[in-house]
């Protein structure tokens, strides 16, 4: 502001000395005149001087600023102190594009940068090897051109990256890549791609053990469960010192059997898909079946069962494994609660989901213990474990139904009060059934 009332001042006393010198010599107006045209072509002058040093500074990147004084010489001199900063945030942002660069090179996994318009912007040398891009012919590609699988397009154009994609390499089978996409600035995308062959085929190898171990330990302890009946049925026939070890190692048997049968049920939940054919399961049906087994197992506990349920609500499913996975939550609640408890259980819709509930008001579970329930043969006490005969499978079971039916498990507890466990899956499953006798009602109804 300074500056630019300075410049007025100078004009101000061009003028007042113009119209002096005009007045001395009789031509006010010619003088002032020409006072102006002066100011002008002084300032065209400069103006001419700071277009060629634009210019001059667009190929020579540090050219001084032209000498000028007044309101030109500030005009110059901050302009080029701008070009200065300018320069040094341009040398700091390559400086980190150059350093961002590097040390994606040196990363086995890919790292693609993805336009708006879905097309390839930039890609480390990790992509090349894995994907097969092509620098510079690729750039500017569609990237559903160069990776031509449906899975890959339907996991890119729907836009629900939450979970990874897994899929053999392209071009090669013998190669399994792990997809993730992540959407940023202006929605463009970044998606990293792992080599998981190795992990792949260990776990391949894990549930090819499991299943195999488990078929082979079947029969031999089938052998030893049955020699050990017939042992206990004739008991009376041994020294009284046998009676505890026969009793413990018949108990010890059918715990074992008990893990060899649920290690196969698992074995099969991971390496068969469900079936196109499914069921549709009365629910009403199903929690009365659950109900009236666990009373049979636990007869001398006396707890009461509470269904909540409309009698016309239908599932669709395998009801087989529906079924496992309901009588593993009601019995563990059964389990875990004392004699003359209550176990609730509840279907009903929410929130755009249908939730099956199973509720105790049994012993309850520490807080910090509910993220690793599902996990297979995690204890939360072993002690409380051997006594209750579990296998520690029996949620890692119900873990993997419900994901087949697209659904997950939630599970909240309070230590000293009960447990609630919920079976989420999608409302699409689910469908109210109208009860004959309405049915013919509104038939009756609409003839008349």
């Amino acid at each position: 502001m300074q500056n630019w009332r300075t410049e007025l001042n100078r004009i101000c006393l061009l003028l007042s000395l113009a119209a002096i010198v005009g007045y001395a010599v009789g031509h006010i107006s010619w003088v002032m005149l020409i006072s102006l045209c002066l100011y002008y072509l002084f300032n065209l002058y400069q103006l001419r001087r700071f277009n060629l040093w634009l210019n001059r500074d667009s190929s020579e990147s540090h050219s001084e600023p032209p000498e000028s004084f007044g309101l030109w010489g500030d005009i110059f001199d901050g302009i080029y102190r701008l070009q200065k900063q300018e320069r040094r945030a341009s040398s700091y942002l390559a400086n980190i594009i150059d350093k961002a660069q590097e040390s994606s090179a040196a990363l086995e996994m890919a790292v693609v940068m993805i336009n708006k318009q879905s097309n390839l912007d930039w890609w480390n040398l990790a992509a090349e090897k894995l994907l097969g891009f092509q620098f510079p012919k690729d750039r500017n590609q569609s990237i559903t051109n160069l990776i031509r699988d449906p899975r890959f397009s339907d996991y890119f154009y729907n836009e629900i990256y939450d979970d990874t994609l897994k899929m053999d390499a392209p071009g090669e089978s013998n190669k399994v890549l792990e997809f993730q996409i992540a959407l940023f600035g202006e929605h463009e995308r970044l998606m990293i791609v792992r080599d998981v062959t190795q992990l792949h085929r260990l776990e391949s190898m894990r549930k090819d053990f499991v299943g195999n171990v488990s078929h082979e330990l079947g029969t031999p302890i089938t052998v030893i469960k049955g020699y050990l009946e017939a042992i206990v049925d004739n008991l009376d026939s041994l020294d009284e010192q046998w009676h505890k070890p026969i009793q413990q190692m018949r108990q010890q048997s059918l715990r074992m059997e008990n893990i060899v049968r649920d290690l196969l049920i698992l074995s099969s939940l991971e390496t068969k898909g469900l079936t196109k054919t499914q069921d549709l399961i009365e629910l009403i049906t199903l929690f009365s079946e659950i109900e009236n087994d666990t009373k049979q197992m636990f007869k001398d506990e006396s707890h009461t069962f509470e269904i909540i349920c409309d009698p016309s609500l239908r599932l669709t499913g395998k009801r087989s494994e529906i079924y496992s996975a309901i009588s593993n939550l009601v019995v563990n609640a059964a389990k875990y609660t004392p004699a003359g408890g209550h176990i609730q259980l509840s279907a009903e819709a929410n929130g755009g989901l249908f939730e099956i509930g199973v509720q105790d008001d049994g012993i309850g579970i520490e807080s910090h213990h509910i993220p690793r329930l599902t996990e297979r043969f995690y204890r939360i006490d072993g002690s409380r474990s051997s006594d209750t005969g579990g296998t520690g499978l029996g949620l890692a079971i119900v873990k993997h139904i419900l994901a087949r039916h697209e659904g997950d498990l939630e599970i909240s507890s309070t230590h000293g009060e009960g447990s609630r466990f919920i079976c989420r899956l999608p409302l699409s499953r689910a469908s109210l059934e109208q009860s004959v006798s309405k049915t013919k009602t509104e038939a009756l109804s609409t003839d008349t």
